[in-house]
């Protein structure tokens, strides 16, 4: 039974007088855009390396004899409120590298006591005697030295993982070189020099490897830690002059290709009957090829054995003043390295760059790079890398590189040649076809990167991203 006003809808609707839309799409050709994606960035990263040819799957970097490798942070470990060095990470002293007695080491880490801190809190003072090696296990600490006129000078700022007071463990009598004060709360770990000595008294394996350590002549290294080259100069008459020769290290670093892959697959009913007006086949391999360039450049900013942001040697690190990053952190980033080509920075570490330039008055011109107008700083383009992370804490790393061989500089690697190869170092290569008539196909691209000399690299870190509230 129908009512009154549905009759009535029913009586004022009107026939169609023309084929709908819908029904025409049945035979019309539709325009389409090619397959997108969203996870497609910039890559700078990869764009700006110089790439080198690397035959045989590894590369090489050899460098004159240094004295200083291995030299960089310490990690600890925590159970509740307590703190503990890790024993084999005390080998990142340089008077315990290449000490390997596991018991020594223990026993070493045990000796060390914990004690936290304030901010504000004096945790040196400049002139005084050194006894006691401080490691830093949270929070962060400025170190100042006195000026000619009185006002204090900043040399550092220093948090987790770094330490200070290493020469209380040399022997010789010692006096702190600057003030070091804190800028948070935090925990450190402490060892006297009257325990330390205790150890040596009770440990043979530490005592013959310390005092092998301290009767290193000084004088053989330069302010690098590389071999010295003895040279004379400023000389008149014919004195007889010292023989010398260049030292190379006798193990050299050597990288060996990375590789990321996977297996793409196509139904061979897709193939056969959907490639008009695009090629199934070759869209479904384009987007793998995004997908394999975009973890490419993940793994060259964060993979262990060869990423940028582990590969940084410790001098190279910096830490921030005061949290966000300044023009005058920049400055210092700059300043560790001639002929900086690039910076790279997550967007949201660019955006507190803009920050804090705007908070200061300053406006930047621009660098035209790649063609592109980018954001600079003293004239070096800072690009954006979404791969560099950004912790929860909310703070980042922007990461600044002198570039190319024949500038001793940070290099990319790959191999180019390979067997059906689509792209320069990537391949697709032909599996066959399944039970299932399903089209396999083996994508691999070969990569990785190299630092040449440690100053080629460097990194500004616990750089704050977001906006502190007022």
């Amino acid at each position: 039974m129908t009512t009154p006003s549905q009759s009535t809808a029913e009586e004022t609707e009107e026939p169609s007088r023309s084929l709908s839309t819908a029904a025409a799409r049945n035979l019309a050709t539709t325009t389409k855009s090619a397959p997108q994606m969203q996870g497609i960035t910039s890559r700078w990263l990869l764009k700006v390396l110089p790439w080198v040819q690397t035959e045989g799957g590894v590369y090489r970097v050899n460098r004159r004899l240094t004295y200083t490798v291995g030299d960089g942070r310490i990690d600890f470990e925590q159970t509740g409120a307590t703190v503990r060095v890790l024993p084999p990470e005390l080998g990142e002293l340089p008077i315990l590298r290449g000490f390997e007695d596991t018991e020594a080491l223990s026993a070493l880490a045990d000796a060390f006591t914990q004690h936290d801190f304030e901010a504000g809190q004096v945790l040196a003072r400049e002139g005084d005697d050194i006894q006691y090696v401080r490691l830093i296990a949270h929070g962060r600490v400025r170190r100042t030295r006195a000026g000619k006129y009185g006002e204090d000078l900043v040399l550092e700022t220093v948090a987790e993982g770094d330490r200070f007071g290493e020469e209380a463990l040399l022997g010789e009598p010692a006096t702190w070189d600057a003030t070091a004060t804190a800028v948070t709360s935090g925990t450190l770990l402490q060892l006297q020099r009257e325990d330390f000595e205790r150890l040596l008294e009770n440990t043979p394996s530490l005592r013959a490897h310390v005092a092998a350590f301290r009767a290193l002549p000084a004088q053989e290294q330069n302010k690098q830690g590389e071999a010295d080259i003895a040279l004379a100069s400023g000389h008149v008459g014919e004195p007889t002059l010292s023989g010398t020769f260049v030292d190379y290290e006798l193990k050299p670093r050597e990288y060996e290709l990375s590789v990321a892959q996977t297996v793409l697959r196509v139904h061979t009913r897709v193939a056969d009957l959907y490639n008009k007006p695009m090629n199934q086949t070759e869209e479904q391999l384009r987007l793998a090829v995004e997908a394999l360039r975009e973890r490419q450049e993940h793994e060259l900013v964060n993979n262990r054995e060869f990423g940028l942001l582990h590969n940084a040697e410790y001098k190279q690190r910096i830490r921030t003043h005061a949290g966000p990053p300044t023009p005058d952190d920049l400055d210092e980033l700059l300043s560790r390295r001639r002929n900086t080509r690039v910076m790279l920075a997550h967007p949201k570490a660019i955006a507190a760059i803009g920050r804090e330039l705007n908070h200061r008055g300053l406006y930047p011109a621009n660098a035209d790079f790649n063609g592109e107008s980018v954001p600079a700083w003293r004239g070096v383009p800072i690009l954006p890398c979404n791969k560099i992370p950004v912790t929860p804490q909310g703070t980042s790393s922007v990461i600044a590189m002198r570039l190319g061989e024949d500038n001793q500089g940070v290099i990319g690697l790959h191999q180019t040649g390979i067997p059906d190869e689509i792209e320069p170092g990537l391949n697709a290569r032909f599996m066959g076809i399944d039970d299932k008539a399903v089209i396999s196909y083996l994508v691999s691209t070969y990569y990785s990167a190299a630092v040449l000399v440690p100053d080629a690299l460097g990194i500004l870190e616990d750089v704050e991203v977001y906006h502190r509230r007022n």
